[in-house]
């Protein structure tokens, strides 16, 4: 949430961050609302010191004996008018407050304008997309062919954009997940948690999700729970509400969860595959940085996130989204994108943003610094999904007798193996 100090003060500011997102939102009512909320503020001060000073004249007067029905009747006159205004600033409050949420975050001035993705800039390339000799196929018939994807079974077992891995398949998610988490965690310097897959109201209104993004949510049945779209949610919100000491700054969180999105507005959009289903694995970075360092931090989350890539030996590039492309939450963002041969394009697989202060100032987080209460700046990335990972691998690293080489990296996490076989090669008995 964006400081109400800067609809105070700089309202412009919004307005141009606004505008660079190419948002039309109303920031001359929210001033108003916030106008109505101070007067009447200063009106309920008159009043309460006006009713302490008859209360104060009251018992004088009782106490001398002399008649104080006159004055009681002022102070229960005045008790009335202080409750009508009360419940008229709380409905003021409620409503500015409201209005304030659906402001998205403020766009850093180091974000290029634009007004799609394709005016996002591309910042580096790492890899060179390998040449075949063959047709490469898509990660979607390697796994089907090599027997560890199940798409049938998934829509029978819950419906369309589920998969089922079975295997070498589950085998290989698992082992990418703990490559993942060991790298972070051994060499990057992450905390890993291992966090609730359910989320309350209050911790998805923190984060951002609620209200804007209720539609992508999948919610529990008459309950006030979600099922997490991310580990961010949680992460993220672990320490919401609270006043940290600054020595416990930074923090550098990681997790390794399902992921539930219902995918509202997709319809039509990567069908098939791994790219956009309703339930998939993600490796998530969170960090808790005092100010000054969240755009240092930035950069070097989404170096993290890139070892992940280079390490399974997978070209990407990195590209830094424009104003108009940007999340809601974010001040700026790089994503990673994975060269997926058989699409003959690059597809996203990680997302790195620094949210500055925002999300700290929805969910009440500050940290103490002197005599100072500021908030931190929050920052995630995914690093990286696990789902999009094992495409990728199936795609980059598919041979042309069907099989797939497993990248080094992961090796050591498949009791040695070197490749993914096709589904009828010799298997070793069950012992």
């Amino acid at each position: 949430m964006l400081d109400i100090k800067l609809f105070r003060q700089d309202p412009d500011r919004i307005r141009r961050s606004l505008a660079r997102r190419g948002s039309d939102l109303d920031v001359d009512t929210v001033i108003a609302l916030d106008t109505t909320y101070r007067e009447t503020q200063a009106e309920l001060d008159g009043l309460r010191a006006e009713r302490n000073a008859a209360s104060e004249a009251i018992a004088r007067a009782k106490k001398a004996g002399q008649d104080a029905s006159e004055a009681i009747a002022s102070t229960r006159t005045l008790g009335d008018r202080i409750r009508e205004l009360e419940t008229r600033q709380a409905e003021v409050e409620q409503e500015r407050d409201a209005r304030m949420a659906q402001f998205p975050n403020l766009v850093d001035d180091s974000v290029p304008d634009g007004k799609s993705e394709d005016d996002n800039v591309e910042v580096a390339r790492w890899g060179e997309p390998r040449s075949f000799e063959f047709s490469a196929l898509p990660h979607w018939e390697v796994g089907e062919k090599l027997g560890i994807l199940d798409f049938e079974r998934a829509v029978k077992l819950a419906g369309t954009r589920f998969v089922l891995s079975k295997g070498l398949g589950a085998s290989m998610e698992r082992a990418i997940i703990n490559f993942m988490l060991d790298l972070h965690t051994g060499e990057h310097g992450y905390t890993e948690i291992r966090p609730p897959y359910v989320a309350n109201e209050e911790t998805l209104y923190s984060n951002g999700n609620l209200p804007k993004f209720a539609d992508q949510l999948f919610k529990l049945e008459g309950t006030r729970y979600y099922l997490i779209p991310t580990a961010e949610v949680p992460l993220t919100n672990m320490v919401r509400g609270e006043i940290l000491d600054e020595a416990e700054l930074p923090m550098h969180l990681t997790a390794g969860t399902p992921c539930f999105r219902s995918e509202a507005g997709a319809a039509g959009r990567d069908t098939k595959g791994l790219i956009r289903v309703h339930q998939f694995d993600k490796v998530e970075l969170v960090h808790i940085v005092p100010p000054e360092q969240s755009f240092d931090t930035l950069e070097a989350m989404t170096g993290h996130a890139e070892r992940i890539l280079q390490l399974l030996e997978l070209p990407y590039r990195k590209v830094l989204l424009c104003s108009a492309d940007m999340g809601f939450n974010s001040s700026k963002t790089y994503d990673l994108e994975v060269w997926m041969p058989a699409q003959d394009r690059y597809r996203e697989i990680s997302s790195c943003s620094n949210c500055t202060d925002f999300q700290a100032r929805r969910g009440a987080l500050r940290f103490r610094r002197g005599k100072q209460l500021l908030n931190p700046h929050t920052l995630n990335g995914s690093g990286v999904a696990v789902g999009r990972t094992l495409a990728a691998i199936l795609e980059n690293h598919q041979q042309a007798d069907g099989s797939v080489r497993i990248p080094e990296a992961l090796r050591p996490y498949l009791r040695g193996r070197e490749v993914l076989e096709p589904v009828g090669a010799p298997v070793a008995a069950i012992r």
